[in-house]
């Protein structure tokens, strides 16, 4: 969230203190303090402070950065479909065999488009993805597979999850677990996270195979 702060503008005494912009061009609020002095106000993007790190610290970020370049667009992808699927089912206002043919249908669409790059991610990049689909929707893997394929299909696919060491029952925690990749996530939604990537690996992250509306253009 963008929040206000106090810059003070050195002016030249040929200049109007009116005319001072800030840096998107826009006219800066101002009040004068009881020493005569003008102040100007300006909106400035917020800073993230990122904890430092050192040794087996800095490893394990560098494949952090890694891995959340490779599973997030996914999970961008996976929100925008929820909320398709979502809409659709309720405009529709399917009754259960209507709903299940269109899960089956989008089911198979999926399948068809996303398989192949999906089987190509790592171990650890699949569990950051399935803490990615949490954060991103709002609801945990086991609970989207629950509503939409039913409690058997669930518990299957969290046993698999759990012989790869990951489970899909886990909510996306920011504050505990999970806070260096929503550190990530941030920077991402600011446009940042090449600049960061670009800053570890000395390029930028390789392009995603899918695309997703959701997504936020990187500087």
């Amino acid at each position: 969230m963008r929040h206000l702060v106090l810059i003070i503008c050195i002016l030249a005494m040929s200049v109007p203190a009116l005319h001072c912009q800030d840096k998107d061009g826009m006219i800066m609020h101002y009040f004068v303090d009881e020493s005569g002095d003008t102040i100007f106000m300006a909106d400035l993007d917020p800073v993230y402070k990122v904890a430092r790190r050192k040794g087996k610290q800095w490893r394990k970020y560098y494949r952090l950065v890694h891995n959340f370049a490779k599973a997030y667009p996914y999970a961008l992808l996976a929100e925008e479909k929820l909320h398709e699927a979502d809409s659709t089912i309720t405009a529709g206002a399917f009754n259960r065999r209507e709903k299940n043919r269109y899960i089956n249908i989008l089911q198979k669409e999926l399948f068809d488009t996303f398989e192949k790059p999906l089987k190509n991610l790592t171990i650890s990049q699949g569990k950051l993805l399935l803490r990615l689909i949490d954060r991103q929707t709002g609801i945990t893997s086991y609970e989207i597979i629950k509503d939409y394929k039913g409690k058997a299909a669930a518990g299957f696919w969290q046993g698999i999850a759990r012989i790869f060491g990951s489970d899909m029952k886990k909510p996306y925690d920011p504050q505990g677990e999970d806070k260096q990749t929503e550190e990530l996530v941030e920077l991402y939604n600011k446009g940042e996270f090449n600049k960061t990537y670009r800053s570890i690996f000395g390029k930028n992250p390789p392009e995603p195979i899918v695309h997703s509306r959701l997504e936020v253009r990187q500087k």
